[in-house]
């Protein structure tokens, strides 16, 4: 057996093992979970996160996760809290403490304080019995029966079992507070994903010096009128009210078909009717997934079957 087979079979062996370890936690899950949630969302404060070494990484995480979706979160480190950054906890606060053993004596060092201020504490661990579980308001437990490291040293399907329980919250606390698509967007402002979510279809259409053309307006009108509007399209109306479309392909076919006939055609007669329209309060997000799934690249803007612009799959820059 060659070294590669031999590595995919180790890889495969640590999938298998952490796999097994989340499908358990839901075994685990009872009240205190449900108790721990509504906690939070009742909440006027934060949900402070707290951990060391590993627990504290993946804590990081679980912060980042929640404050991108409407739960207000931040991370503390427990040494540097117990060297004065306490202070930065309020009564209004919910502390999650995670440590798999429940015994990490940096962790339990600031558990008296927090009792003491009446901040609601909520520890996660692999040990129901452990210090941190019983001086705890809540306790989620996080138990595996090993880890995926071969030593059983290194926390592999703990820490795993962790961060699935970590996300298991946050959803749980989207669906609370009934989080939609635009509420992670405010929170993602600068990224393309912020951009997607919230701009719509009027942000970036084009709406002046439209190409539009007539029914019965001939051929040659269409080109000059496609070529003036730059947007590879003639949008033909009647009165005002869009009845079709004509693009480079259609013109293009027309031309196979038609050959040395075709300047003596009108456009009614090589226009697509009934195009796909769209309405100005779409998100562009939406407008792109329509024209990728229709594999066309412009849709046409219209309120009340009239023309107010032309949306296209470059007119944003994401």
């Amino acid at each position: 057996m060659s070294k590669t087979g031999k590595y995919i079979i180790y890889a495969k062996e640590v999938f298998q093992i952490e796999a097994k370890s989340i499908s358990n936690l839901s075994k685990l899950l009872d009240e205190q979970f449900e108790q721990c949630v509504e906690a939070i969302l009742k909440s006027k404060g934060r949900l402070v996160i707290t951990g060391v070494g590993k627990s504290g990484l993946i804590g990081r995480k679980i912060s980042a996760t929640l404050a991108s979706t409407g739960t207000p979160s931040m991370f503390l480190h427990p040494v540097e809290a117990f060297h004065g950054d306490l202070g930065m906890l309020k009564k209004e606060d919910v502390v999650l403490a995670i440590s798999y053993s429940g015994e990490t004596e940096e962790l339990l060092k600031i558990i008296p304080f927090i009792k003491a201020n009446g901040i609601k504490l909520i520890g996660m661990s692999g040990k129901p019995n452990s210090t941190l579980a019983k001086n705890s308001d809540y306790h989620l437990n996080v138990f595996v029966q090993k880890e995926a490291c071969p030593l059983e040293l290194a926390p592999t399907s703990s820490t795993t079992a962790t961060l699935a329980m970590g996300d298991a919250m946050a959803v749980a606390l989207m669906k609370g507070r009934n989080f939609k698509s635009e509420d992670f967007a405010r929170f993602h402002p600068g990224g393309s994903l912020g951009r997607r979510l919230l701009t719509t279809v009027e942000d970036c259409m084009f709406k002046e010096k439209l190409p539009v053309v007539k029914l019965q307006d001939s051929v040659k009108t269409v080109i000059n009128t496609m070529s003036a509007g730059r947007l590879g399209i003639a949008v033909v109306t009647d009165k005002g009210i869009i009845k079709g479309i004509i693009t480079d392909g259609d013109l293009r076919r027309a031309m196979d078909k038609h050959a040395e006939k075709l300047f003596s055609l009108k456009a009614s007669q090589i226009m697509t009717p009934k195009p796909k329209t769209i309405t100005k309060s779409m998100k562009m997000a939406e407008a792109e997934a329509l024209m990728t799934r229709y594999k066309i690249t412009s849709l046409l803007v219209a309120d009340k079957g009239k023309l107010v612009g032309v949306a296209q799959i470059y007119s944003v820059s994401l």
